[in-house]
């Protein structure tokens, strides 16, 4: 086995990454890299886990946040540099098969030495519970990302008394300053704990013009964490980029057939490349619905809203139906919480497939991760370059009334309270990325045969509004 071909990327392209080096180097028995993305901390935190388990005769856990990230990101690590190492290991899968073990779901693998002796690495994540990370002694174990405080807890048990690595992390602090923040990061200066911060900058690996790019994608208190591996405050307003420039004003007196903005002559989709919609589903909790269409220079607009609570799925699409009409947008690229897939209101068939027996063919297939979607959302709302690419319109009162009272919680969480047109908007952000390719053909019954007075004005002010 040739472990010293684990060892990180010293000498590829000339290129030292100085940081990883002095994270091998440290002694201290409690270990963590507080990084941005792509700093190489899973890289690091893989490569401790491979040199111990070749060089010592010893057993590890790795700990990921769920199934689906141990398999796409630690357990691959580790495998390839397994095969990198030209070790032999055998695999025992919780599912999938032995030998293809990267596409399934491992539950530990034994490694086999020349000598005859064997080291031993268990995959482990916090979907599993706290009950799963008893009882047993270890001479390491790595966490990728933040775990649960009580996880962490019982891994303390379980490498106290044990003369191995002890513990290490790997992590990007996107959650705030959580429990680790208290006993980790302010308590570094103890002999057992040691931390390690690392920026973009520091990975040799990443040129000055792609982190210029990334730069742009996230908002200043987002790169934070996000390129610094800082711990944010993770108080006051979620929101805190949505200003007056991210509204687009509507002149009444342009309109043809009045001045009401109710006015069904308003026909807003031969101004968008791709247009949809978007469901919060509710009953006790109101349902919110928005309109909302992408232009040919990538900027999200929301057009249009609905909010209402105790209402049936019947009266929901009539409602689209309707406002869709109006709107002159077609009724199609409808993304729907991906609960709605099994809750009910009141009937044997989910409130998708109610949806879908209406004539309205909903996507269940949107990412719900809270914190992912809102780092989205305040990067379009105002990049750290200072672009703005998601925009309101006036007349849409209830998402705006809901942004400006979004406040980051005690937990570091936001407070889970009216947010119901924010949740349907983070649906819509997550599933459809600007820069893609969409296309919306627009059909002839709802498509303006000529472009009204109104219409020239609103794509004037959709151009303004990106300045």
């Amino acid at each position: 086995m040739k472990t010293q071909n684990i060892i990180a990327a010293k000498d590829i392209e000339k290129k030292v990454h100085q940081k990883q080096q002095l994270f091998f180097d440290d002694k201290a028995r409690n270990r963590w890299i507080f990084g941005g993305n792509r700093t190489g901390k899973t890289h690091a935190g893989a490569v401790e886990a491979v040199r111990w388990l070749l060089e010592k005769n010893c057993e590890g856990w790795v700990i990921s946040v769920s199934t689906r990230v141990q398999r796409d990101v630690a357990q691959r690590k580790v495998l390839a540099l397994l095969d990198e190492a030209e070790a032999k290991y055998d695999c025992v899968m919780h599912s999938g098969r032995a030998d293809n073990p990267v596409r399934g779901i491992i539950d530990f693998l034994v490694i086999k030495k020349d000598n005859g002796h064997e080291s031993r690495l268990g995959f482990r994540n916090a979907e599993q519970g706290r009950e799963k990370f008893q009882g047993t002694k270890l001479d390491f174990v790595w966490f990728d990302e933040e775990p649960d405080e009580e996880i962490y807890d019982e891994c303390i048990m379980r490498t106290m008394g044990v003369e191995g690595a002890g513990i290490w992390g790997t992590m990007t602090p996107l959650r705030g300053r959580t429990w680790l923040y208290e006993r980790i990061f302010l308590q570094s200066d103890k002999s057992e704990i040691s931390v390690h911060q690392w920026s973009w900058e520091d990975n040799p690996f990443i040129s000055k013009e792609e982190i210029g790019r990334m730069e742009k994608n996230f908002s200043t208190d987002i790169l934070e964490s996000r390129k610094f591996g800082r711990f944010s405050e993770g108080s006051g307003l979620v929101f805190s980029e949505f200003e007056d420039s991210n509204i687009v004003r509507l002149s009444n007196s342009v309109a043809e057939g009045g001045s009401d903005l109710e006015t069904p002559c308003y026909r807003f989709a031969s101004g968008f490349v791709y247009t949809g919609i978007a469901i919060d589903p509710g009953y006790t909790n109101p349902t919110a619905v928005l309109w909302i269409g992408i232009d040919g220079d990538e900027n999200i607009f929301v057009i249009d809203e609905y909010k209402q609570s105790k209402t049936t799925v019947e009266q929901i699409v009539k409602v689209i139906n309707t406002k869709s009409k109006n709107l002159g947008i077609p009724v199609r690229n409808v993304f729907i919480d991906s609960a709605a897939a099994a809750d009910s209101f009141g009937s044997l068939a989910s409130v998708a497939n109610q949806f879908r027996l209406h004539g309205i063919d909903v996507n269940t297939n949107v990412n719900k991760s809270v914190l992912e979607g809102i780092h989205r959302m305040k990067a379009l709302f105002k990049s750290d370059s200072g672009s703005r690419k998601l925009f309101i319109y006036e007349n849409c009162v209830e998402i705006m009334r809901e942004i400006r009272g979004y406040c980051w919680g005690d937990s570091n969480k936001p407070v889970k309270r009216n947010d119901h047109c924010i949740d349907a908007l983070r649906y819509f952000v997550m599933a459809v990325s600007p820069g893609d390719s969409h296309e919306v053909s627009v059909s002839e019954t709802t498509k303006p045969k000529r472009q009204t007075n109104f219409e020239k004005f609103k794509r004037r002010i959709i151009n303004e509004a990106r300045y």
